[in-house]
């Protein structure tokens, strides 16, 4: 049996989920500058709507896509001597996963949590707290600034990612360095902002600091 035009179509249909990944950090960035330029909530709750409905499609997809890799190794593994209907299998496959959704699998979808972290943050760095701002706007200015150095140079942060595990940030280059450096000590890293217990941190856990970044852009710009 030969299952080149099948390997094509998965291959094809893998293809799609980069759109949506796009898809969703396009909706990403739009719903960072409706916060920055202080839109309307509602237009910001629009943008969770749009993230919602990609995550629902990603997890379509994905269900699509392992239905049908599922059927094609259930066949080459039994070998039948006459070829079933790989796509009412696959389909049966397919609405089997679909029946077990549920609302908080689109929660958990990766970029959607990455959106919901920065907008949460993007939130907290331009509109704060304003009681502290009213108290004394210079002192709440200098905490935000201090958000900005990087606890490893010591400097303004160009690139800030963050830690998903214990929600610090710093710049990109100097905590990919530490960890590679640390890796050929076979090594672990400590998160190196001041006070922090958490003590192993991995690449695969940093992810762009949106909000930051604009922040310190703007103030830059100043």
């Amino acid at each position: 049996i030969s299952f080149n035009a099948i390997d094509s179509a998965l291959s094809s249909l893998k293809n799609c989920q980069s759109f949506i990944n796009s898809g969703m950090d396009v909706a990403t960035q739009v719903a960072l500058d409706l916060v920055e330029s202080f839109n309307d909530e509602e237009d910001v709750n629009n943008m969770e709507k749009v993230m919602l409905k990609y995550a629902k499609m990603d997890r379509e997809l994905n269900h699509y896509i392992k239905a049908f890799e599922e059927t094609i190794n259930q066949v080459k593994r039994e070998k039948p001597e006459n070829l079933p209907d790989l796509e009412n299998l696959a389909q049966e496959k397919f609405l089997e996963m679909e029946r077990n959704n549920s609302d908080s699998d689109l929660q958990r979808n990766e970029k959607y949590m990455y959106f919901k972290d920065q907008l949460k943050e993007m939130k907290k760095q331009y509109h704060g707290n304003d009681t502290i701002e009213q108290i004394d706007e210079d002192i709440a200015v200098t905490r935000s600034q201090m958000n900005f150095i990087c606890p490893i140079t010591q400097m303004t942060m160009k690139r800030p990612v963050r830690n998903k595990v214990c929600g610090h940030s710093y710049e990109e280059d100097a905590i990919l360095e530490m960890i590679q450096t640390q890796k050929q000590k076979k090594k672990k890293v400590r998160c190196p902002k001041m006070g922090c217990s958490h003590v192993d941190v991995k690449g695969s856990d940093l992810v762009p600091d949106e909000a930051l970044k604009r922040v310190i852009d703007s103030q830059n710009k100043q």
